[in-house]
């Protein structure tokens, strides 16, 4: 008689702790290559490495592997991180919370889980469903895609903890806002019908008992469904910031983006709503401009314009959301980001 026997686990999954350590030296090892790697490869081909077109294909062998690897290792370390933070616990923790406290931990929690505006009509269901305020609710929605722990990361991978801590402090602060005066403007009414009807749900949560182990396979799942579905972003973006810096004068840029021109950072705005991608689609172009001149606060008010303003975001919200509330997100979230761009290109 045949016994069916279970299939061995992997490694991973049987000595997971020696497996998060060899990961991590073999992540580092292999990141520090990253530099003479790029250097080699332009040295390889039959292009002046001082040339525009030098410059641009080192700019892209750099940060395509740079990128693609600090978005591997922290969104399969979220990945595990996020295991705690599962749609029904994030529901649990806001609902029947007042304004103003809520709107921050809304915000906050908005970092760590792993929600992006496709995901942004069932989301506000439930929500709603559970009884979180309008207003909470959309600090959660401006907070998930624009502050996330992707965009943190490859901030401070690129240009430093203080870039990445700044742009912490003001994305948290225009959630924070946007989300308080929408709860104050009291437009439950703007709600499409349906969603208004729909009966209130209690929201209860089970701790699953996940091991480690699962946790990693966890961190593998999140790598294959996010890195899967945003490389074309990350290559999309890598190629028009390496042709950015390559190809494109500082002066022209200094003009463009810079300080002295007082409608840079109302441009940037408008011209960041149509585009559709993500933190690691727009960074590389985030740091090519800066590279070559623009100003930190206009960069960033395009950076959070792209992610928390898109165009499809507000399309996939219209599911649920009359106009006149959609204008008004828009308007409020797009103010606060006007103020965050003219304020730091005033005082830095």
């Amino acid at each position: 008689m045949n016994t069916l026997t279970a299939p061995p686990k992997p490694w991973s999954q049987r000595h997971p702790i020696a497996f998060l350590a060899l990961a991590a030296i073999a992540w580092l090892g292999l990141y520090q290559t990253l530099i003479p790697a790029s250097e080699a490869l332009v040295a390889a081909l039959p292009v002046d490495r001082a040339s525009h077109l030098g410059g641009a294909l080192q700019f892209f062998f750099y940060d395509t592997p740079k990128v693609l690897m600090l978005l591997t290792g922290v969104v399969f370390v979220m990945g595990m991180v996020n295991s705690y933070f599962t749609p029904e616990r994030t529901r649990a923790l806001l609902a029947g919370r007042s304004e103003g406290v809520a709107n921050v931990m809304a915000a906050s929690l908005g970092i760590v889980t792993p929600f992006c505006s496709c995901s942004a009509v069932p989301l506000f269901i439930g929500f709603v469903q559970a009884g979180v305020p309008l207003g909470v609710t959309f600090s959660f929605l401006i907070s998930a895609p624009m502050v996330n722990e992707v965009a943190l990361a490859l901030l401070f991978g690129m240009f430093g903890w203080k870039v990445a801590l700044m742009y912490l402090g003001l994305g948290l602060s225009v959630a924070i806002v946007a989300g308080w005066i929408i709860g104050r403007l009291k437009m439950e009414a703007h709600l499409e019908d349906w969603v208004r009807e729909m009966p209130k749900t209690a929201v209860q949560f089970e701790d699953t008992g996940a091991t480690l182990a699962d946790r990693i396979q966890g961190g593998f799942a999140a790598v294959r469904e996010i890195v899967g579905k945003v490389w074309p972003y990350i290559l999309g973006g890598i190629a028009l910031g390496a042709a950015i810096h390559g190809y494109v004068p500082e002066d022209f840029m200094a003009s463009f983006m810079g300080k002295d021109a007082w409608w840079s950072v109302p441009l940037a705005v408008l011209m960041g709503v149509p585009m559709y991608t993500n933190a690691a689609g727009v960074i590389p172009i985030v740091q090519a401009l800066l590279a070559k001149g623009a100003a930190l606060g206009t960069v960033l008010a395009f950076m959070m314009s792209v992610i928390a303003l898109s165009l499809p975001e507000m399309i996939i919200l219209r599911k649920v959301l009359k106009v006149r509330l959609i204008a008004t997100f828009v308007a409020v979230v797009a103010t606060g980001i006007l103020m965050v761009g003219l304020v730091f290109n005033a005082v830095l």
